[in-house]
């Protein structure tokens, strides 16, 4: 019997997953729910649905942080839990598992090191760079195309690749993500209307509204609590300020864009302004994102037709090519015999 082989793309925010025996993708959010600080009450989704909710007894927690394992012990037990979850989850499967591109090896043996000695008991695991793995995704020739740009805006971080002959050129790592937005937006609301709104509803807010759009009047009503008195009310907030609170981020984004292209090669620039720059991850669904990219960079822009698992779609098609196999590796390899 073949055994099963799956691709993850974890996240700060979520976790995504290629199963190839059912051929499916599947994603839940990348938290664990704590009980007494010693005891796990949920995990996945399931524990999201408590967050900014859960009584004191319990903590919900994140086990990334800024694209890389902040809690190993947590982070091995959710994913555990996540593979086992109604899912058929066998051991002895082969893991591909994409990691961010401008980290450490130290930090890249983790994301090893989370399957490979976990009760999973894989057989092999192979690591691929999210960078590639986007492009792959994006079913750009990554093995011949002279240049290209991938920019994935991530949950808590911004991956900036630059990729040539089917390898990294240069690459850099923002900590600008869809929570760094959300806390700006909060923070605003807080500073404009002393008006105490959660990460969750600022979300609400800045998925709605979005960076670029014709419309400059509209505005939406949230639940918060008035810093003043102190009384749970609902507030109206408008378009004007959700724009103006993810501004800054958004611009830090754009000068990182513009600082790694400097540093590019001509020909390969040359080919990235022939080409484009390609968005991927959770946050570039984000309304009018294009539109703003463009108009800051002077590059023509293109988002994935489906940004948030783009990266998880790449490690399916590696998965099932043999020619693409050759751009995963492991770290059983004997150019990290110095890492064992």
């Amino acid at each position: 019997m073949a055994r099963n082989i799956y691709g993850l793309d974890l996240g700060s925010y979520e976790i995504k997953v290629y199963d190839k025996k059912k051929d499916a993708i599947w994603k839940e959010k990348d938290v664990i729910a704590i009980a007494n600080k010693k005891e796990v009450f949920a995990v996945g989704d399931e524990a999201f649905e408590m967050y900014e909710k859960a009584p004191a007894n319990i903590q919900v927690v994140f086990p990334m942080k800024h694209g890389v394992i902040s809690r190993f012990d947590h982070m091995q037990y959710l994913l555990q839990g996540l593979l086992k979850k109604d899912r058929g989850f066998a051991r002895g499967a082969e893991y591909v598992i994409a990691v961010p591109t401008d980290v450490t090896e130290v930090e890249k043996k983790a994301f090893f090191d989370l399957v490979i000695h976990s009760t999973a008991r894989a057989r092999e695991v192979n690591i691929v760079e999210r960078g590639i793995a986007d492009a792959v995704g994006l079913n750009l020739d990554v093995q011949n195309t002279k240049g290209l740009f991938i920019v994935n805006l991530g949950g808590e971080t911004t991956e900036l690749s630059v990729l040539a002959g089917g390898g990294i050129v240069l690459n850099r790592l923002l900590k600008v993500g869809g929570i760094t937005l959300d806390h700006a937006v909060a923070q605003l609301v807080r500073y404009n209307h002393d008006f105490l709104i959660g990460r969750v509803t600022a979300e609400i807010l800045r998925k709605r509204f979005g960076v670029f759009s014709e419309d400059n009047t509209a505005s939406m009503t949230v639940a918060g609590r008035d810093l003043i008195t102190g009384v749970p009310q609902q507030r109206e907030i408008s378009i004007s300020l959700v724009r103006a609170a993810v501004k800054e981020p958004l611009e830090e984004c754009v000068r990182g864009i513009e600082s790694l292209l400097d540093r590019t090669p001509p020909e390969v620039r040359k080919a990235i302004y022939k080409n484009g720059i390609f968005l991927t991850g959770g946050l570039a669904n984000l309304p009018g994102l294009e539109v703003y990219m463009e108009e800051m960079t002077g590059i023509r822009v293109r988002t994935a037709i489906d940004p948030d698992i783009c990266a998880v779609t790449g490690l399916k098609q590696i998965i099932q090519s043999k020619e693409l196999k050759k751009l995963a590796y492991s770290m059983l390899d004997e150019n990290y015999r110095w890492m064992r």
